[in-house]
This record gives structure tokens, sequence and C-alpha cells, in this order.
């Protein structure tokens, strides 16, 4: 997993699908993911990718910050390299939970990682999110699968993330920042 502790998605998916009064039958069949799978992450055994994380974070209705975060001090600092991350298992693609949403608020941040290859294609989030993307180093084309953009350093990208969209890094060590919101 590389800083996702399993213990702590463990954890999280049990509470949260505990809360939402489902049983692991039906949780996985509204992720579209096996029971067993489901059962795996559950006991701490699993190795969930961010596909599968985010389908859970959908069907519990949930940011998938929910999912991955740890017990977090005050004051919160995030050094390079630390941090909760989730690889992808269809494009050379990392994504960091640096932020989640406080109580009352309705947005998670991002650090990205990516290079060049395959394109990290996402499945529509929960209704009314928003990403909003600012390139740190490198290109990318990203938005809707309909009408991606390319953007290069220090450009800022906003798209819904209730439909299909896409990343792709265009340069070696393309590095993005996202704040996911929920509206």
């Amino acid at each position: 997993m590389g800083g996702a502790p399993l213990e702590v998605i463990a954890r999280s998916l049990r509470r949260e699908r505990e809360r939402a009064g489902l049983s692991l039958t039906e949780l996985a069949r509204r992720a579209g993911i096996a029971k067993s799978t489901l059962s795996q992450l559950e006991s701490a055994s699993g190795n969930p990718s961010v596909e599968t994380l985010w389908a859970l974070g959908v069907a519990l209705d949930v940011p998938f910050s929910r999912l991955v975060e740890p017990a977090r001090p005050r004051v919160q600092v995030v050094r390079a390299g630390e941090g909760p991350a989730v690889h992808s298992e269809r494009a050379d693609w990392v994504v960091t939970l640096l932020a989640s949403c406080p109580p009352n608020a309705r947005r998670d941040l991002y650090l990205i990682t990516s290079e060049p290859g395959a394109v990290k294609e996402s499945d529509p989030h929960m209704p009314g999110v928003v990403e909003h993307v600012v390139i740190c180093s490198g290109r990318a084309r990203l938005g809707p699968v309909e009408t991606p953009v390319e953007a290069g350093p220090g450009d800022y990208v906003a798209y819904p993330g209730d439909v299909e969209h896409i990343f792709e890094a265009l340069e070696p060590d393309t590095v993005v920042v996202m704040l996911s919101e929920h509206t």
C-alpha cells in the first residue's frame, strides 16, 4: 500500500458500513466488488486499489478520505513522501491524502504523482463532486472524458467529478494538487 495502513482502512470500512446499515453482501454489490474482497479489506488482509476504495466510498456515500485517513494531531504536517498513499491499478498514478474535510465541510485535499503511460480513467464520483486541480510540475491531460484539457505548471483546472473523467501524465514526474469538493 505504501502509506495507507490496512488497519485504518479496515476500521473505516467497518465503521461506515455499519453506520449505513449495510451487510457485507449488500455493500459489495453496490460497489461492484466481490464480497470476499470486501471481507479481506475489513479484516486488514486485502490490498485495495484507489478504484476499489472510490467505489466503496461512492457506495457508502462518503468521501474517499474517510476510508484512508488515520487519526491526526491538531497541527498536521504531511512531509513529501508521507501520508496515506494509494496506487491505481490502471495507470502509474498515486493519490496521497493531504487533508480530509473537517466536520461540516465537504472537501478533501490530495497530492497526486503520475508518470506517462496508461490513462487513469475514473468512474463518476458522488453527485455534485467537483475536482479542482493545480499542476505543480510536468504536464497532464485531464477532465471529463469527452472534453479533457492539457495543462502545465501553475495551471488550474476545475471539472465535474460526478461524470467519467481522466488524468493522463504527459511528462515524467507530473505532480498535481487536487481538491475534491463535495456539495
